[in-house]
């Protein structure tokens, strides 16, 4: 960059000694000692960008976004020709998740800085993280005319094609990327690759990738620190252990993370203050079950905060949940540790995650410690492997004290069922079979969770029972349109045609329990259960079937048929899983009676007692704050009542 004449002055001499020093010590990576050099040469010599770039560079380093950009924006302002400001300003605007300024301030650069790989992967970041994801893809396409070998541009428009559900064109971008090399990325992107591959159910190269992830994660040191994909390990695999690890490392990335302040209490609030930090308070299953736990809470005892990261869909779901809590604070595209002091200030007695791994989660926030205690709740359906959260709340299914573990947090049970549920969703409303394309007088087997949980054992299983069925047919869902044509080749390849297999769209959720009704029978899959598509069926009064394994993911299904009053439903291996189905499917008034009781549960089934479950998940809270306001350490907490 073009660097301001410096006047020959002893001011000036000085500084520019500050700055030698500056660059001496960022040489060494020794970034805070940098910065105080940089900084003492930019109050002497306020107007030289350079000094201004050098203390942005050390103050990116440091988490300290805000400076960064102060320095970037005044560099820019001195130099507006500078690749360099500009470029330093783009990156302080994405550390501070300001993506919306990001595409202004590319769209008045002038024509000249445009043209570089940089320009187009910095605009193609900014539009992906706007939900700009066709424009993103082109984007990141100009930045590959550039550089055709840059492998995180390939693996970045991976990412957009996989939001628009073409699952397909994405895995291919990931492989893509993972050959021409990802380096420390390499394991996260092995992992999207082998989702987004059992979302298509094409399984062999599914599987392919699978043995990567085991291998790769068998292979790295237990205190490594490995950006991983949690969400794949936590639902593909069915070793607890291979879990545990994966999101151990993951977790490690945040290690170095420093706590945030939190005030100091001179004495005790009247009410315990309770905090949910979550992407999702909208239309989104993790808020349709706990939107009536809020609205439960008990406010003399009570002041709950929710932090919410995520978009304001304008649903009544959105408008539902803001009502239902004291504070509802919208922190969406602040940085993690603004949003971690913003925690810290409000001096809670616990703050509960409600995200885990899942997509738009702020571990950052969690890792800087803003309560003094931390627990993971309902979002994701394994250990995070996080040493900064103290609890994970389960159940005796779910969570049995016997695979304590298979976590890093303390097991804290409910005494029933972990999973909340809205006993003001819609109820189902009549509707034929007709209307929905099934014929009538076949034995409906649905099968309605998203591809990914369905692998080659589960359909082996699933052809089983239509063969030994002649009058079953299989219903399944229609999640994003590719997977449906690798299912029915696998289907065909065991001598299922497609006359015997009925397809749904995604409808809307009244819509949708509403037809769920007319199956027969709900057929579950393994490792990873159904969850709140579990609970839907039951509520819309179908029986589900269900096969438990050894994880958290694998045992959701079981605990929900547990607190229903269905217990005998629960298999523990595939023989008596298929058994369970056939002999089901042919006495009717077997499975009438079922559905009667699970009629007669949306009104008196602790499953669905949405006030009974907040006071007990409420006493659970409260013996975890006794604990940590008596000076002891966190421990198991069993199940009680």
């Amino acid at each position: 960059m073009k660097v301001v004449s410096r006047p020959n002055s002893a001011s000036a001499q000085k500084a520019h000694q500050h700055w030698e020093r500056g660059v001496s010590r960022l040489k060494a990576k020794d970034w805070g000692p940098a910065l105080v050099a940089f900084n003492a040469a930019v109050k002497m010599q306020p107007n030289d960008p350079l000094y201004r770039l050098n203390a942005a560079r050390c103050c990116l380093e440091l988490g300290r976004f805000e400076e960064a950009l102060v320095h970037a924006e005044r560099a820019a302002e001195l130099e507006p020709e500078s690749d360099m400001a500009a470029f330093m300003r783009v990156r302080a605007l994405h550390r501070l998740h300001r993506n919306v300024e990001i595409i202004q301030v590319l769209a008045a650069m002038p024509e000249s800085q445009r043209n570089s790989r940089e320009y187009w992967v910095a605009k193609g970041c900014a539009l992906q993280n706007t939900g700009k994801h066709q424009e993103a893809i082109q984007a990141f396409m100009e930045a590959l005319m550039h550089s055709m070998d840059d492998a995180l541009s390939h693996y970045r428009m991976g990412i957009s094609f996989y939001e628009l559900e073409l699952k397909e064109e994405a895995s291919e971008c990931f492989r893509t990327g993972l050959v021409l090399g990802l380096g420390p990325n390499a394991l996260h992107v092995h992992g999207m690759l082998a989702y987004a591959e059992r979302e298509n159910c094409r399984w062999p190269q599914a599987a392919e990738q699978e043995a990567q992830l085991r291998n790769l994660v068998s292979a790295a040191a237990d205190d490594a620190r490995i950006i991983t994909a949690p969400f794949a390990h936590i639902t593909l695999s069915d070793d607890p252990l291979h879990q545990l690890k994966a999101c151990t490392i993951m977790s490690n990335t945040w290690l170095d993370l420093k706590p945030v302040v939190r005030p100091m209490r001179k004495s005790q609030p009247e009410r315990i203050r309770i905090g949910y930090l979550s992407n999702d308070f909208h239309q989104h299953a993790t808020c349709v079950l706990m939107c009536e736990v809020f609205e439960h809470h008990d406010r003399d005892r009570f002041e709950v905060f929710a932090y919410s990261t995520g978009r304001d869909d304008g649903t009544a779901m959105r408008r539902r949940v803001t009502q239902a809590v004291e504070h509802f604070v919208d922190l969406q595209g602040q940085p993690d540790h603004q949003i971690a002091q913003r925690i810290a200030d409000d001096d809670l007695d616990l703050l509960i995650d409600l995200k885990g791994y899942t997509a738009g989660n702020r571990m950052g926030v969690l890792a800087r410690r803003p309560a003094p205690l931390q627990a993971a709740f309902l979002g994701f359906p394994g250990t995070t492997g996080a040493l900064f959260i103290d609890y994970i709340v389960g159940d005796p299914l779910v969570t049995p004290l016997a695979h304590a573990a298979h976590f890093s947090e303390h097991i804290a049970q409910m005494p029933l069922c972990y999973q909340p549920n809205d006993r003001q969703r819609p109820r189902p409303q009549p509707m034929t079979r007709a209307q929905v394309g099934l014929p009538e007088d076949a034995v409906v087997l649905c099968g309605f969770n998203q591809a990914y949980k369905i692998n080659p054992d589960v359909l082996d299983a699933w052809v089983a029972v239509l063969n030994d069925l002649p009058e079953a047919v299989l219903w399944l869902l229609d999640w994003h349109g590719q997977a449906k044509p690798h299912l029915l080749e696998e289907l065909a390849q065991r001598g299922i045609g497609a006359g015997r297999v009925f397809w749904a769209p995604r409808w809307d959720l009244g819509q949708h329990i509403s037809r769920v009704r007319l199956a027969d029978l709900f057929i579950d899959t393994w490792p990873c259960n159904a969850h709140t598509t579990a609970s839907d069926a039951l509520w819309a009064g179908v029986p589900v079937v269900t096969l438990m394994g050894q994880t958290f993911a694998s045992r959701v299904a079981g605990s929900l048929l547990n607190a229903v009053g269905l217990p005998e439903l629960i298999c523990t291996d595939v023989h008596q899983y298929r058994h369970t189905i056939v002999e089901l499917a042919r006495d009717p008034q077997r499975r009438q009676a079922m559905r009667d009781r699970l009629d007669q549960a949306r009104e008196d089934s602790p499953l669905f007692d949405s006030a009974r479950f907040t006071r007990d998940y409420e006493g659970l809270l409260v013996r975890m704050i006794e604990r940590q306001r008596a000076g002891l350490p966190a421990d198991a907490l069993p199940a009680q009542g």
